[in-house]
């Protein structure tokens, strides 16, 4: 590779990654630029070099794109929250609609299938409706909070976040204000200790009622009393105050049990016209008005007529299905959290809902139970995690024999392929509109209606070229930098493309031809550490390739 670290290049970027970051091309080898616009002509010093790839930082925009405008916010592009702040919205719609496309075409291998425009409310700033800071210290020992840098767990202070409403932060400056007034412990991931880990707020947009909740390591809190005294002075909205307790050593941010220490564990929301109950364990969409765009798609595409059995695999707390039950004769719900199947019970009889059922298990043993059961569904929506839907699942959904299938996605590219495998089983792919749910980010939701029928050639090329791909997305079910991306987040542990593929091949797993094989049979590398490769197979759980 004729390219090496500390290099100053010159670059014209010419495209997107699917996590905000420009590409250009040097002698022939990608570069991954964060913060720069399709259009640049930059000045950048090589950061990192990879195989077949460099990262490098821009210095200097020699030629700015139309797109590019003034950023708004002081903390991008330290904090990693935002990645679109330096272009226009409409480049940023355009983006992710591209996105879209590249996933169909190069994973789906479609041609030629109606793919609307990114649709967006035009609300850009203040749309989240649930925070959680990460609690740290600063290089004085004082209390700080705010968000990640990017790919790292280095917190960047944020005064004012563009995404968050104002309540947020001055809830925050009164919860870091206490804090260091009483000199309290910040949680060390490295040691395991300290007391305070994060704080959680959720706001209620319609009806105004706002939780806060202290993620800690211990029921017993110093003066916390003093706390609840100035958030309720601050706002009579503030009407749940919860700690939840966390004393595992993960990067997962909530733990198992909540206390209530002020008014109720939970404050309720209205979305799409139905009242929902929000413990601080309930899932619900942070972008609330958004979400009531989506499911009105979704429910566009379902076209019931109330005559329907609607089958939602992945509900959740039921939010999609039982905004459906007014246009269908029942609605089933299938989620493996137990606490999500509660919430979604609770919710069916909040609303005096009494068509909907919910079933807490596995996606693909609900559906063979329903199977069983001769359950006919007539419109399955499926919302699976990033992972996608299994292989399994998928059959087992087909001979279920649906009119209609809708698939909501997170992730364009595992969706791609699942629709592959559906319109190979006979269903055909009729449209698909992109919704834009976290605008600034990278993010982009994808809507998908398929209805029964056979394979029409005209619309879908199920044979194309491996060459002609971008396989880095799809690959056994995640890339080696996503692997990695996933261990670092959620353990703090780094591991190499080495130890990936030691127990890829302990696990069974193809790694490619010859890759990371020593060069000589004498060779001696050194062997993954058990914490890592406990590590790297919850990865592959979490990825769904085991």
């Amino acid at each position: 590779m004729n390219i090496s670290k500390n290099d100053i290049i010159t670059l014209e970027l010419t495209g997107i990654t699917s996590e905000g970051d420009a590409v250009g091309k040097y002698n022939g080898i990608a570069v991954f630029l964060p913060g720069g616009a399709v259009g640049d002509t930059v000045k950048a010093v090589v950061i990192k070099v990879k195989k077949t790839y460099a990262i490098a930082k821009i210095l200097e925009i020699l030629v700015a794109s139309d797109d590019r405008i003034d950023s708004d916010c002081g903390s991008f592009p330290s904090c990693g929250g935002c990645v679109f702040r330096h272009i226009s919205y409409d480049a940023e719609l355009s983006i992710k609609k591209q996105r879209v496309i590249d996933c169909m075409e190069k994973l789906g291998g479609f041609s030629n299938i109606k793919i609307n425009d990114t649709v967006s409310n035009g609300i850009i700033d203040g749309y989240r409706n649930k925070c959680q800071y990460p609690v740290g210290k600063d290089k004085n020992s004082k209390i700080i909070t705010g968000f990640y840098s990017y790919h790292s767990h280095r917190i960047v202070e944020c005064e004012k976040c563009k995404l968050h409403s104002d309540i947020f932060s001055d809830i925050n400056d009164i919860f870091v204000n206490w804090a260091n007034e009483f000199k309290l412990s910040a949680y060390n991931s490295e040691t395991n200790s300290g007391l305070l880990r994060h704080l959680y707020i959720r706001h209620g947009e319609k009806t105004g009622e706002i939780a806060v909740c202290i993620v800690t390591t211990s029921k017993k809190v110093p003066h916390i009393d003093v706390l609840i005294e100035r958030l309720v002075s601050y706002s009579k909205n503030i009407v749940s105050i919860t700690l939840n307790i966390n004393k595992k050593a993960t990067n997962v941010i909530l733990g198992d049990e909540c206390v209530t220490v002020h008014g109720r564990g939970y404050i309720y929301d209205i979305l799409c016209g139905l009242k929902f109950k929000l413990s601080p364990l309930s899932f619900y969409q942070v972008n609330r008005t958004q979400a009531e765009v989506l499911y009105e798609i979704a429910k566009k595409y379902a076209s019931l007529s109330g005559a329907e059995t609607v089958l939602d695999m992945y509900c959740g707390t039921g939010t999609i299905g039982l905004s459906c039950c007014d246009k269908a004769s029942q609605v089933i719900g299938v989620e493996i959290v137990p606490q999500a199947i509660d919430d979604a019970n609770e919710n069916a009889i909040l609303n005096n809902i009494s068509n909907a059922r919910f079933i807490c298990a596995d996606a693909e043993k609900a559906a063979k139970q329903l199977e069983k059961e001769g359950i006919h569904a007539d419109v399955i929506i499926l919302d699976p995690p990033r992972k996608g839907c299994t292989e399994e699942l998928i059959k087992t959904c087909v001979k279920m024999n649906p009119d209609r299938i809708v698939y909501v996605s997170c992730n364009p590219a595992t969706q791609a392929r699942d629709l592959k495998l559906l319109c190979e089983l006979g269903y055909n792919l009729e449209e698909v509109t992109p919704v834009n749910m976290f605008p600034r980010t990278a993010h982009v939701e994808t809507v998908v209606l398929l209805s029964k029928g056979e394979v029409d050639s005209k619309k879908i090329r199920v044979e194309f070229s491996l060459e002609d791909m971008d396989m880095s997305e799809f690959q056994e079910g995640a890339t080696y930098p996503q692997i990695k991306e996933y261990v670092l987040e959620h353990t703090g542990l780094k591991v190499s493309n080495l130890y990936i593929s030691q127990i890829k091949r302990k696990c069974g797993l193809e790694v490619g031809k010859n890759y990371n094989l020593p060069k000589s049979e004498d060779s001696r590398q050194p062997q993954c550490p058990p914490e890592k490769e406990k590590a790297i197979r919850e990865a592959f759980k979490y990825f769904g390739m085991t």
